[in-house]
């Protein structure tokens, strides 16, 4: 709908013209708009009513009756995810959505059958059990989210009722209800900024609930409504809100206030969302516009991107083929089940009324029935209790280990590393392409003013951290520039030129043009001054460092801002009609022309006091030279050059200029300017279009160049993941000489790596911008870009061959625009990944996240991205991993991370650290569970063959039952938690080790067939062995053995056996893991003598009553029990033995090569952080410093093979191993040298 529509709506909704409009009553007004919102909430179409939602709402302040019909949603808000009704169907259908769990609900079912050979307990026991434990975590935290709900519903909060201030509950609010706002009070819903007790209609809020930002900002009540601050007052307010349905837009609104016939244009600094705070306000009101779930912040809260590891996604597959071995098991059963079954076995008893299952008439029946039975004997196979010892291990690593790491806590900003969600643990041990932003998240977002251009003359003499990064790169030395006396280094200051500080300035060739700049830094920004109006105490709020340091720039040059109302600013400027003169200076701020992402600039045009109208502006060089008038061709092409040499020293850039105005040509567009804030329709669209207008033929005054320094540890740390194999690339919005400055700066490129650059600065491209035909500038820039792919393709397919070069690639955001052409992307993906580093400049937010789609989807690779500001959270959520700086662009990136760290450095402790034990302990737990069911199973699968393929059970119900839940439970998470093969400090030190986890080496088809070989190996041992010796065997009353005797000696050997399995794959042994499997055996004895010793009726129970006590008095039970063992772990013994010696991966040579050193940590080490300890953490530091057992390497203590190729490796050499070598270093073996004392 277009402006004239809106008239027509206003004129309607007043009941008439303007004129009529102040006389009509608010029944009429009421009834003109329910008729007009029925009217334009219909389509019709063929004759029939679409009913449609509203384009806009209208909200009557201060009358509840008149809002009822609209049936605005309540204040309430609920973070559950379930009620007291919807608990047990919604979580159970979240449990069954997993495959194991509805297997074993249809295995339950079957078991309650006649067919099923197994007591329905069997099934029913380990089922509710992992069932509870799932329901009893999520009802436990949904209860957390449900006090909070409470907590935060109840919250008091001021309405007006009558003439009086009301305190009622948050949930009791209305849309349309006016409230009071006490400082430090959180705004109970979005509301629409009243009054306030502060001058001029302003208050300053806090949004650190809603981004993380802590700085204040201001916003503005519309004069119109500044009376409506005491009650009696605002009862009479009794405006008319016409905006937009509710949305997630937390920087845009859209609407209009109609109040007494006046439209005025509502916009973002008159709305308060729900969730911030008032500061240095005493109080304010407000008008209540959205409520409970659809304010903006509830909008925005759905939850981040659901993400299942790989590995996950392959224990699926695993578990698919455990389901295809059940089946062949079954079916090889059923198919000897319907051949065996014959009348000729007279014993059997297979005449006249036989059940269908042992018909011999029908074979086929007999065939169909036992798959079933046989199904659920079998079902022992899929571990019922994997997912929850998997979740259960990943939470406590998560809780415990990495938000725990001392290594990964911040002193400075007291942050630690915080794991958001427990799902990715893993996939932090495989990660192989890291998306990285720059800003804030490779440096320290600390900006500093560093050097200028005003007016083809550039200032500052300081050298930064990358020229001199270059001139150590060419082999030369730079001499330190001698600072001045005039030098000045503060907060976001650090500048050094005594031809413009102190009023020197004025002295300059052209002391207008500076006096222009500095005024420029003073009056074109958003910063809010805070404390005494003195520049040694004054401190500024900005929305970015880079203002801020614009501001502090202004004060140390003369130009001191230090007070702003919502209509001016003002300015201390000194010097200026003299040398050592102060005044006091006020403008008046007309508009603000505010920037944004697409913009890429910010204007403001500003009231001298003598009347002057001057249009400030400042923004990217790119956007302001596309706006420069034809004047000044020098300034533009010396300030070009400085550009290009700040952006060569690392530093940030932005370009200055200014236009005069006269008052007509200002006053016509202002006309316009107020009709595009008065839309309600595309506002923004409209708004840029207005500020085209005006912001044309500026006259460029300079640019500002400011440094960001790298975040300490930048360098070694990129290094370090480099040698690990992890390939990095940073995603920036930085100018191409800047980024790869900072590429230089942090190791990511180097000299002797093949640079490959693909950039839209070309002549061509050049040429065709100056026609300014669109259609043949894509043209151009897609020919160019589709040139140079296949040419850099092809030269880096010849280095990779021929000389085995590291290769590099810059490419700037234009050029990439067209690269991810569908046309295109694929060679852009093949030659991006033939490079070790790529660089993309002048990216926009979408392409990070395209760029990081294209790799994770098109390679198939595990990619992770880390950025810390807003526009890196489309690439947070693309990648499989997401990791959030907490720095100093607030808390966004943070919010839709998976992990979040202070600082880059940390990566290393993340990944190599923690994400490669994670790997490796997952897998050990997965394939040990996969193992340990296996062989069980197994038995059961040899006995079958015994049974005339029946179904007949080997095993007790209760021992099938137990199996998972007891005996073999603990052990295996005690193995995903402390398992671990090198220390935290040797897989820093030996980075090449990750290359495992990247290369999956221990989660691969044949590392599983190695288990399932030992398991097939096993589960003969036990079941022949047992069977074999106890037919000779006898108890101490001359009875054979019976088939309860021999299950019960089976399951004994099985238990003791699998828990000794898992001890020799652990690669540290500590009292945890010795507790744990002694005890899960020793449970397993106590439950037997326990079980064996009482006898009830009604159950089945009676076939092992006393068999342990009568296996007990026989020799053969302790030496079947010494002997199956040992045979059955001979085999794996071997195994482990020779693939040691001959066949050792890397971490089993660093293992030798360190086998001899005590793992701890050195009191030095934490002496740092120790300093900063709380008294409570001091004295947990102190506890874990205490002597204690030290973990011990398992494995053989000989020197392996295999170390010249793994130190080749780290060479980057290649050296494959020798097997030979092994005999030759065991026989040249000598007794160490003790050192002398």
């Amino acid at each position: 709908m277009n402006g004239k529509g809106w008239d027509r709506v206003r004129t309607a909704r007043l009941g008439g013209d303007g004129a009529a409009a102040g006389t009509t009553g608010i029944g009429s007004r009421r009834t003109g708009s329910v008729q007009l919102r029925q009217m334009s909430s219909q389509t019709v179409r063929l004759g029939r009513v679409q009913p449609q939602a509203p384009s806009h709402r209208t909200i009557y302040c201060n009358d509840r009756d008149a809002n009822l019909m609209a049936r605005f949603k309540v204040n309430s808000v609920s973070t559950t995810k379930y009620n007291v009704l919807t608990f047990l169907p919604k979580g159970l259908f979240e449990q069954f959505r997993r495959v194991a769990n509805l297997y074993f609900l249809m295995i339950s079912i079957l078991s309650t059958t006649p067919i099923s050979p197994v007591s329905p307990i069997t099934n029913v026991i380990p089922l509710s059990l992992v069932l509870l434990v799932s329901l009893i975590k999520e009802a436990f935290e949904d209860w957390k989210r449900f006090q909070n709900d409470i907590a935060i519903n109840s919250t008091p909060v001021d309405v007006l009722q009558g003439q009086n201030w009301e305190t009622v509950p948050w949930r009791k609010l209305q849309v349309g209800d006016v409230v009071r706002i006490k400082q430090d009070g959180f705004f109970p819903a979005d509301l629409l900024f009243l009054a306030s007790t502060n001058p001029d209609g302003v208050c300053y809020i806090e949004t650190s609930n809603l981004d993380g930002e802590t700085n204040l900002k201001i916003r503005k009540a519309l004069e119109r409504t500044w009376d409506f601050l005491l009650p009696d007052k605002a009862a009479e307010f009794k405006g008319e809100i016409q905006c937009e349905q509710p949305n997630n837009s937390l920087y845009t609104f859209t609407g209009n206030l109609i109040i007494e016939s006046q439209t005025l244009p509502l916009s973002p600094n008159q709305i308060l969302l729900r969730g911030c705070s008032l500061r240095n306000t005493e109080y304010m009101v407000g008008a209540v516009v959205f409520t409970g779930h659809e304010t903006k912040v509830m909008m925005n809260s759905m939850s981040v991107p659901s993400k299942r590891s790989t590995l996950e996604r392959k224990l699926d597959k695993l578990i698919l083929a455990l389901f295809c071995g059940l089946f062949l098991m079954c079916l090889i059963g059923a198919i000897g089940s319907g051949v065996f079954i014959d009348r000729k076995y007279y014993y059997l008893g297979l005449f006249g009324n036989v059940e269908d299952q042992f018909n011999p008439s029908n074979r086929f029946v007999v065939t169909i029935l036992t798959m079933f039975t046989l199904i659920t004997l079998y079902s022992t196979i899929i571990p019922i209790s994997l997912y929850v010892s998997i979740e259960m291990i990943k939470f406590i690593q998560c809780a415990q280990f990495i938000n725990k790491d001392l290594h990964m806590y911040h002193v400075e900003s007291d942050t630690p590393a915080l794991a958001r969600t427990s799902n990715l643990n893993e996939e932090l041990g495989q990660v192989e392409y890291i998306f990285s932003d720059k800003t804030g998240t490779l440096t320290r977002n600390l900006m500093e003013f560093f050097k200028c251009s005003i007016g083809g003359e550039a200032y500052g003499t300081g050298i930064t951290e990358i020229e001199k990064g270059q001139a150590e790169r060419l082999g030369k030395k730079l001499d330190e520039v001698k600072r001045s006396d005039t030098a000045i280094h503060d907060k976001g200051f650090n500048f050094d030129d005594a031809r413009i500080m102190r009023g020197a300035w004025r002295n300059e060739r052209d002391p207008e043009i500076c006096k222009e700049f500095f005024r420029c830094l003073a009056v074109c920004h958003t910063v809010l001054p805070e404390g005494d109006e003195s520049p040694e105490k004054i401190t500024y709020q900005a929305a970015s460092p880079d203002e801020s340091a614009l501001v502090n720039a202004a004060k140390h040059f003369g130009f001191f801002f230090f007070r702003r109302t919502p209509t001016s600013v003002m300015v201390r400027e000194s010097h200026v009609e003299k040398m050592g003169n102060i005044q006091d200076v006020s403008y008046d701020i007309l508009n603000v022309l505010e920037f944004n992402s697409t913009r890429k600039r910010q204007s403001v045009v500003c009231r001298y006091p003598n009347g002057r109208l001057v249009l400030y502006c400042k923004g990217a060089d790119t956007v302001i030279y596309e706006r420069l008038g034809d004047t000044n061709q020098d300034i533009k092409r010396l300030t070009r050059e400085h550009l290009e040499q700040f952006g060569s020293a690392g530093l940030r850039t932005l370009c200055l200029a200014y236009k005069e105005l006269s008052m007509d040509v200002y006053e016509k567009w202002n006309e316009k300017f107020i009709q595009a804030k008065s839309s309600l329709r595309d506002r923004e669209k409209k708004l840029d279009e207005v500020a085209e207008m005006i912001e044309n033929d500026l006259i460029l005054i300079g640019c500002t160049a400011i440094e960001d320094k790298l975040q300490e540890g930048v360098p070694a740390c990129i290094e370090t993941l480099s040698r690990a194999g992890i390939k990095i690339w940073v995603l920036t919005g930085d100018k191409m000489e800047t980024a790869i400055n900072i590429a230089y700066a942090c190791n990511l490129i180097n000299n002797d790596m093949k640079q490959f650059i693909i950039t839209s600065e070309t002549d061509a491209i050049r040429e065709a911008e100056d026609k300014g035909d669109p259609v043949e500038i894509a043209r151009v820039i897609k020919e160019s870009v589709n040139h140079d792919l296949k040419r850099c393709l092809e030269e880096a397919q010849q280095y990779l061959h021929i000389a085995a070069q590291s290769l590099a690639l810059v490419i700037d955001g234009k050029c990439l625009m067209y690269a991810l052409d569908p046309n295109l992307r694929v060679n852009l993906l093949k030659l991006s990944l033939s490079c070790t580093s790529v660089v993309c400049c002048r990216v926009s937010p979408l392409q990070k996240a395209q760029v990081t789609s294209l790799v994770k989807k098109g390679a198939r690779k595990i990619t992770l991205s880390i950025g810390d500001g807003a526009n890196d959270v489309s690439m947070i959520q693309a990648a499989h991993v997401g990791v959030g700086i907490s720095g100093l662009e607030g808390m966004q990136a943070v919010m839709a991370s998976d992990f979040a760290i202070a600082q880059f450095r940390f990566l290393t402790d993340l990944l190599l650290v923690h994400g490669r034990w994670s790997y490796t302990r997952l897998c050990k737990v997965i394939t040990y569970f996969f193992y340990k069911n296996l062989t069980f199973t197994l038995t059961q699968f040899w006995f079958t063959f015994q049974t005339g393929f029946s179904g007949q059970r080997f095993y007790d119900d209760w021992f099938q039952s137990l199996y998972n839940v007891i005996f073999t439970a603990l052990p295996v998470i005690i193995l995903g938690l402390f398992d671990k093969d090198v220390s935290a400090s040797l897989a820093k030190k030996y980075p090449e080790l990750y290359k495992e986890g990247i290369k999956n080496v221990f989660f691969r088809w044949g590392v599983v067939a190695v288990w399932a070989f030992f398991a097939f190996y096993q589960s003969l041992i036990f079941f022949y062995f047992t069977t074999a010796a106890s037919r000779n065997g006898h108890n101490s009353s001359g009875k054979i053995f019976g088939l309860w005797d021999v299950s019960t000696m089976a399951f004994t050997c099985v238990v003791v056996t699998v828990n000794l399995r898992l001890l020799m794959a652990c690669n540290s042994i500590t009292r945890w893991h010795s507790l744990s499997i002694s005890g899960s055996i020793l449970a397993w004895f106590v439950f037997i003598f326990i079980y064996s010793g009482v006898m009830t009726p009604h159950d089945r129970q009676e076939n092992v009553f006393f068999v342990i006590y009568v296996l007990m008095s026989t020799f053969f039970f302790y030496l079947t029990l010494l002997l199956v063992p040992i045979v059955a772990l001979l085999g794996d013994f071997l195994y482990l033995g020779v693939q040691r010696w001959f066949f050792p991966h890397n971490y089993q040579i660093v293992q030798e090569i360190h086998r001899d050193e005590v793992e701890g940590i050195s009191r030095t080490e934490f002496l740092e952080i120790g300093n900063h300890l709380t008294p409570d953490e001091a004295r947990s530091y102190a506890i874990s410093q205490l002597p204690r057992e030290t973990s011990k390497h398992t494995g053989f203590a000989f020197d392996s093979p295999g170390y010249e190729s793994f130190f080749a490796s780290q060479a980057g050499v290649l050296a494959p191993q020798k097997s030979w070598d092994v005999a030759r270093r065991a026989s040249m073996r000598t007794s160490k040298k003790t050192s002398p004392k």
